[in-house]
């Protein structure tokens, strides 16, 4: 039986990074709402590899998106002969040609990473432990690579994690005055009330980043808690790197708290019922700070708790801008997804709110 065109696009980026070995399986990897990714299995070493389609639409420079990858990995390699924890990072495979990349007849940017087994990412967690360990992981990333400049990275993402720059974007669509789903309309309507109420909020980080209060740093750009590998109950890995850039940690520690503590998903159809889990929230900051406190400044503390508030409200104005220009950016897997993921960021910020007081003495106990 011959094979579809697209099955032999993902053969053929298979064998490039294969070398030597046979390939002998591919199947789809993950629930990633960008990339396409894809676990391969061969009948010689290295036994499995991960292998990705580059979303060209989110990630239009693979190549200096894959320097980063490269720089980072070997920063961070150095340091782990010195660790006193266990830590891992995907190594970058090559193709035949020695290169990070392999383009198809088709222009599609291809990439693979050494599979790291026996490991288990949670789309949701569980347990204090579970949230502990991940915040241990984030603030280890971060310690890890605070001492590297973050200019030497190029920003391969231009705009990302600059709430002005999405709220701006945002506007822009809803001054097109997009046709709604009538079955629809109400909810979008109360999306759009909730994030114009807020709008200025949009601003804080970026004005204290402007007068010099927050530095810039290394951030990761989407450490959700599915990015964070486990073995047993430690934290061994932060993957999907391609979002690496120069930028604020706080966009970081904002989104995986609000990925972490969430004990309903971001892909629940009851959006009403999500709320934001305070103990859960306190774990996370246990692992975070007792890793961040060798380079956090004290007013970087200060603006913790706004940027939860700030990324949270983030997502969700982004999640409706994709949801009313027809789905373009977030993978979807029916037309109305990212509105219901534009409602659930909504209504997780609502339960941030409610709570503000409780967060920051949190915070304020944990310095």
């Amino acid at each position: 039986m011959s094979q579809s065109p697209e099955s032999e696009t993902y053969s053929a980026a298979a064998r490039e990074f294969a070398g030597a070995a046979k390939v002998k399986e591919i199947r789809r990897l993950g629930s990633g709402n960008i990339n396409d990714t894809f676990l391969v299995a061969t009948e010689g070493t290295p036994a499995y590899f991960v292998l990705q389609k580059i979303n060209a639409q989110v990630f239009p420079d693979p190549q200096g998106m894959m320097a980063n990858i490269l720089q980072i990995s070997d920063w961070i390699n150095a340091q782990i002969p010195r660790l006193n924890y266990l830590w891992e990072t995907p190594a970058v495979l090559l193709t035949q040609a020695q290169s990070p990349l392999w383009r198809s007849e088709t222009g599609e940017a291809w990439r693979a990473l050494s599979y790291l087994e026996n490991t288990t990412a949670y789309d949701r967690l569980t347990t204090p432990e579970q949230a502990q360990a991940v915040g241990a992981a984030l603030g280890r990333f971060h310690a890890l690579l605070s001492a590297l400049d973050p200019r030497r990275l190029t920003d391969t993402l231009p705009g990302f994690h600059i709430t002005p720059q999405y709220l701006a974007q945002y506007l822009e669509v809803l001054a097109e005055n997009p046709p709604l789903a009538p079955e629809e309309e109400d909810k979008v309507r109360w999306c759009q009330a909730f994030i114009g109420a807020r709008q200025q909020d949009c601003f804080l980080l970026e004005e204290a980043k402007e007068k010099g209060v927050l530095p810039l740093r290394i951030i990761h750009g989407d450490p959700k808690v599915n990015n964070i590998l486990f073995r047993g109950e430690q934290a061994v890995a932060l993957i999907d790197l391609d979002t690496v850039k120069p930028g604020l940690i706080h966009y970081d520690l904002g989104d995986c708290l609000r990925s972490a503590c969430n004990p309903l998903g971001e892909e629940t159809q009851n959006w009403e019922e999500v709320s934001f889990d305070l103990d859960l929230c306190q774990s996370v900051l246990i692992g975070y700070l007792d890793q961040g406190k060798d380079f956090l400044t004290p007013l970087e503390y200060d603006y913790l708790y706004p940027a939860l508030r700030v990324i949270t409200l983030e997502l969700g104005l982004r999640f409706l801008s994709d949801y009313l220009q027809g789905n373009h950016y977030f993978k979807s897997q029916y037309p109305a997804q990212n509105l219901h993921r534009a409602l659930t960021q909504c209504h997780l910020l609502q339960s941030i709110e409610t709570q503000a007081g409780a967060i920051q003495t949190l915070i304020w106990e944990l310095q």
